[in-house]
């Protein structure tokens, strides 16, 4: 790989954030995974569930987004909710990894309703391995970047019997990502996401539901992203669907109970943009445990 290349690609890794806002990770499952995003929701389903997941983007593409993600909810009372979220994420010479501790607190509105409040504190783990680029003779790659970003974030989570609503912030605090005068200068921060989403239950059939869900992510100074989910729901037990990202993937999804204490995600998003003549699509997989065995 030539100088050029290099450079144009780390260009890619520290400033397409920069650029797009987009740093933190997409996940298409993520009605399933929320406390990620949301520290509302953890403890909200009223057991106490441990999910892990993968992501692998752009297969084929060498150092292309890799995730990892493990999160732990838990209801501690009626009223107070614990978790904890981590997500690995890497791509090219970029490796990050979030850890937070997640805190909600329920407001019973009615019957059926409940709104639940919640605040996210941890950090990231930031390392970008500029030698791993190979470009020895400029002082710009011969040095790696290591540091810690501290970060808080808030939430509220609206759940009802039949709908849900969500809104967060999971990173208050801008952060710098890598800064250094050299070759040439770069400069990259983290700034503000909030994401918005909702869904509702339609039932169909004594035996079928159809869900939709949306979920849009707004950074300051870049195109809003949404994503728009449809499943149908077999049973209360399997659920099968597809999703659209705008002007970036479709996707087609399952999520189903594989045991009593066990359920399982996967989905194919398929790329629609330029670069999807360059790679076999993005795989994603979630298991989710019920550690009180009620599933």
């Amino acid at each position: 790989m030539n100088r050029i290349t290099r450079i144009y690609l780390l260009f890619l890794v520290l400033c397409s954030c920069k650029l797009s806002g987009q740093q933190d990770p997409h996940f298409t499952l993520y009605k399933y995974n929320m406390n990620i995003v949301n520290p509302a929701y953890v403890g909200s389903t009223g057991y106490t569930e441990l999910n892990t997941g993968f992501r692998s983007q752009w297969v084929g593409v060498i150092g292309g987004p890799e995730t990892q993600s493990f999160s732990l909810s838990t209801p501690i009372s009626n009223d107070v909710g614990l978790g904890l979220s981590v997500v690995h994420d890497n791509v090219f010479v970029l490796d990050e990894t979030h850890l937070y501790a997640d805190f909600s607190y329920k407001l019973k509105l009615s019957e059926s309703s409940n709104l639940f409040l919640g605040l996210k504190a941890g950090g990231s783990f930031l390392n970008i391995d500029l030698v791993k680029i190979g470009i020895n003779d400029d002082p710009l790659f011969n040095q790696n970047v290591s540091r810690f970003n501290p970060n808080i974030g808030i939430g509220a989570y609206l759940l009802g019997e039949k709908y849900f609503v969500t809104i967060s912030a999971p990173g208050l605090l801008s952060n710098d990502r890598y800064e250094r005068e050299g070759f040439f200068p770069v400069s990259a921060s983290d700034r503000l996401h909030i994401f918005t989403g909702a869904g509702y239950t339609f039932t169909l059939t004594e035996n079928i539901d159809f869900n939709p869900s949306f979920m849009i992510k707004t950074v300051a100074g870049s195109p809003i992203s949404y994503d728009l989910t449809g499943l149908f729901s077999f049973y209360k037990k399997f659920e099968i669907g597809a999703s659209y990202r705008n002007e970036e993937s479709i996707s087609a999804a399952t999520f189903f109970r594989a045991a009593k204490w066990l359920k399982i995600g996967y989905s194919y998003e398929y790329t629609i943009t330029d670069i999807a003549t360059y790679n076999s699509g993005t795989h994603e997989v979630l298991l989710r445990f019920n550690l009180d065995n009620k599933y």
